[in-house]
């Protein structure tokens, strides 16, 4: 950034700076380093350090921007930053380019890039880098004592500990958890009863609440293996893949659109929805779906042409928020490549290598040097994420061409083609010769002038025809998805910085981990079959651990390792280690099944346990670590809506056919949330298929934490807030669903207490107790002065819904 003369950058709260700057980069919020790494460095590399780093040709304003110590002691007019105080920090206001002092001074910066410099100060201004008399440290990462890091050492399988209490388990995963309370002197709380488990199992599987019906039959089935059965019947569901596959949908970042400054609608992106519902439905090897994602377009290793399912699920790559309006072509490659390091990494690895884009990981035995080595392999690929031409968009895309439903499509689809190009190629002939004739002029004989009128004939007819063609064209089915581009390795980039470039790093993968079993990339192979390959080697220590985790997480509320996209440094670590292993060693033996994995953790003891707190344990364990009760956990934002349709009758159980989005277009997203009506925004489907779009998302989603569509989310948030209570008893959705279920109570039954069980029944899946059937009555009575049956149920259907316990899972 250069820095006018004779501007002073005056500013208050100087000491304030000074006291700050003495923290260490030890000292700082590791979410706030992640912060750091992913938004402001990056940019402080590429549009800064050229006039304010150590290696400036002409540092200019005694400003260094390229340590902590440097931004915080400020330049020749004294600091330029106020951690945690943005609106008072001058380098906001030049960054703005509201006063005289603009920073880059030849173009503003996104409004997306301000806005993270702006949380990133008001979060302290976390910087892990340090200098000496400007210049960096330069600290060597000693790859054979991270390899010593218990994610980085290989799963081993061990026997399952021996107990005290040996009548107890219920298997293997029971004595792992049983041993570590033994240990601890740790009391187990009580087994849920059954009416809490067919309600927990039920969200869990499916999603959904279960039917009186089935709360009826797993009631009165006494058989020892009453409960598995339910199980394998939830398993079975197409349920499963809608609820289990939403949880994918968080992680994978998927959206409707691409959101940033251009926030274009992606209308294929659905496609991608589909395909994940499907393969955690066919209960698809998790293995084969990690190697569809990152490579399926060469999957046939060019004896086959991939399926439609394969060319899909490479959306993956492509569903990612890109800078649409970034003009330089390399660095918009540059930023895309960073995503989906970023997104591959932490989704299957659960490791921030994107943070080593600019200098060595701060906290983990990543080198710069690898994160370009996986670079070189995402630059040797072309995204094809859609998205139309003009309106700020300055990098649109081609999207792939896929059979669809119609299996003779795809050569309908070149015939015509041929076709098409055929009768071009007729009209170019004949329009040229038709040149030639004209030139004569004067000097053309008869027969030439006799010719020319033919050809204007025969020109207009092939004009017509072709217009004709292209208006009677099979229309083609497309998807999100990448393709092999131009094949190359990448170049170190000094600092991030594009102009520094450094020397070029083979493809390749993370040196901590080269024991792991990689194929060689050839010289015309972008690297993606291999690293494909390289994810899913047995020996590799993270990606089966890191999804065992995530299914553990959904299943207790919170992971074997708490943070479950990080198993860096920086992250937790895991609380039944051994368990951990135990499992990611099965679930490979069983071929990489996340059905089987589900159905052996649910039929454990310890998922079967009650919330029902013990005194006793809150002294040495809290938070449950330990899991001496299952934890209580809230419905997620879809659960919650999917419940209050299912239990007003008027949830419409069947797959939406592709999205509403697909019907609008290539639009922008604000222009899309107008054109959809009500009744598209508010579908009575499942809410997997209400349409998710960057910066817009569903009112209901919104409110209650569904995941930002933007960032990797492997754990959502748990907020709570007055919205959601005002959402609850304001809402027209939720009114309308309250309304519904009064009149489905009121067909079904005849006098109020009948009522009343069975609106206990629909909402709670449990028996209304006498108290509270008589409370009920009591309320019916006090809101019914104008005898307004249909009313006074709705009212007392919507506190039902509105309620805590409707929330939340024992």
């Amino acid at each position: 950034m250069n820095q006018q003369s004779n501007i002073t950058m005056t500013l208050t709260g100087a000491l304030i700076v000074a006291s700050i700057g003495q923290a260490t980069a030890a000292d700082a919020n590791p979410k706030g380093i992640e912060f750091f790494e992913k938004n402001i460095r990056p940019v402080l590399a590429n549009n800064c350090y050229q006039c304010h780093s150590a290696d400036a040709r002409n540092l200019k304003g005694g400003l260094f921007l390229d340590s902590k110590q440097g931004i915080l002691n400020g330049g020749d007019s004294g600091p330029v930053i106020v951690p945690g105080n943005p609106s008072e920090s001058r380098l906001i206001e030049a960054i703005h380019h509201n006063g005289k002092l603009k920073m880059p001074p030849k173009r503003k910066l996104p409004d997306r890039v301000i806005a993270n410099f702006s949380e990133w100060i008001s979060m302290g201004a976390p910087d892990p880098r340090v200098a000496n008399g400007g210049n960096p440290v330069k600290s060597e990462i000693d790859l054979e004592e991270g390899r010593k890091f218990w994610s980085f050492i290989p799963p081993t399988k061990s026997q399952a500990p021996a107990v005290k209490n040996a009548a107890w388990p219920r298997g293997e995963i029971d004595q792992f958890v049983l041993a570590k309370l033994e240990e601890k002197k740790l009391t187990v709380t009580r087994d849920a009863t059954r009416r809490e488990l067919i309600r927990r199992i039920h969200f869990d599987l499916t999603g959904l609440p279960p039917k009186p019906g089935e709360i009826s039959d797993f009631l009165t089935d006494q058989s020892e293996d009453a409960f598995e059965k339910v199980v394998d019947r939830l398993l079975r569901s197409p349920h499963f893949g809608e609820h289990w596959g939403r949880h994918w949908l968080d992680v994978a970042r998927y959206s409707e659109s691409n959101g940033m400054e251009r926030n274009y609608t992606y209308p294929h992106a659905w496609r991608y929805r589909d395909y994940v519902i499907r393969s955690f439905n066919r209960d698809k090897p998790f293995k084969q779906f990690i190697r569809e994602q990152i490579a399926g377009d060469l999957l046939g290793r060019d004896k086959r042409k991939p399926t439609d399912d394969e060319l899909i699920a490479t959306g993956f790559l492509a569903l990612g928020p890109k800078p649409l309006n970034q003009g330089n072509k390399a660095l918009f490659k540059l930023d895309v490549v960073d995503e989906q390091i970023d997104a591959t990494t932490r989704t299957f690895l659960g490791l921030t290598v994107s943070c080593a884009r600019c200098h060595d990981h701060k906290f983990d035995p990543i080198p710069t040097k690898d994160y370009y080595a996986m670079a070189g392999i995402f630059r040797s690929t072309d995204a094809h994420y859609g998205t139309i031409n003009g309106q700020g968009n300055r990098q649109p895309s081609r999207l792939l061409t896929i059979v669809g439903s119609d299996k003779n499509r795809a050569q309908k689809i070149r015939n015509h083609e041929f076709k098409l190009e055929q009768e071009n190629a007729k009209l170019l002939l004949m329009q040229e010769e038709n040149r030639e004739l004209r030139a004569l002029k004067k000097k053309a004989n008869a027969n030439q002038k006799a010719r020319m009128r033919r050809l204007n004939r025969d020109i207009k007819a092939a004009r017509a025809n072709i217009k004709n063609l292209e208006e009677q064209a099979p229309a083609a089915n497309f998807a999100m998805g990448v393709k092999d581009g131009r094949v190359s390795d990448a170049r170190v980039l000094v600092r991030g910085e594009i102009r520094n470039q450094g020397p070029v790093v083979k493809r390749g993968f993370l040196q901590v981990l080269d024991h792991v079993k990689a194929y060689p990339i050839g010289s015309r192979a972008s690297g993606r079959m291999q690293l494909a390959s390289w994810l899913t080697q047995p020996d590799n220590p993270l990606t089966a651990r890191v999804m065992v985790n995530r299914v553990w997480h959904h299943l207790f509320g919170a992971g074997i390792v708490r943070t479950v996209d990080n198993f860096g440094a920086t992250g937790e670590r895991p609380s039944h280690p051994v368990l951990l292993d135990h499992l990611a060693m099965k679930f490979v033996e069983n071929n990489w099944s996340v059905k089987s994995i589900i159905r052996e953790i649910v039929l454990s003891r310890s998922y079967q346990l009650s919330s029902e707190m013990v005194e006793a344990n809150l002294k040495d364990d809290p938070n449950n670590r330990l899991l001496w009760r299952m934890n209580h956990k809230r419905l997620s934002a879809e659960s919650l809506r999917d419940a209050m349709l299912a239990t007003s009758g008027r949830l419409n159980p069947q797959p939406a056919a592709g999205s509403e989005i697909t019907k609008i277009g290539d639009v922008i997203a604000a222009r899309a949330m107008r054109q959809l009506s009500q009744g598209q925004r508010n579908t009575n489907r499942r809410s997997v298929y209400l349409p998710i779009m960057r910066n817009s998302l569903p009112e209901m989603m919104r409110i209650f934490d569904a995941a930002e569509p933007s960032l990797i989310v492997g754990k959502r948030n748990e907020t709570t807030v007055p919205t959601q209570a005002l959402y609850l008893m304001n809402s027209p959705f939720v009114s309308g669903q309250a309304v519904a279920m009064a009149r489905r109570i009121m067909n079904r039954t005849e006098h109020p207490p009948e009522g009343i069980r069975m609106a206990y029944e629909l909402a709670f899946a449990r028996a209304a107790t006498d108290d509270e059937v008589s409370k009920a009555q009591n309320f019916l009575s006090e809101v019914s002065e104008e005898k307004d049956t249909p009313g006074q149920w709705a009212i007392f259907c919507q506190a039902l819904l509105a309620s805590a316990e409707f929330r939340y899972i024992n």
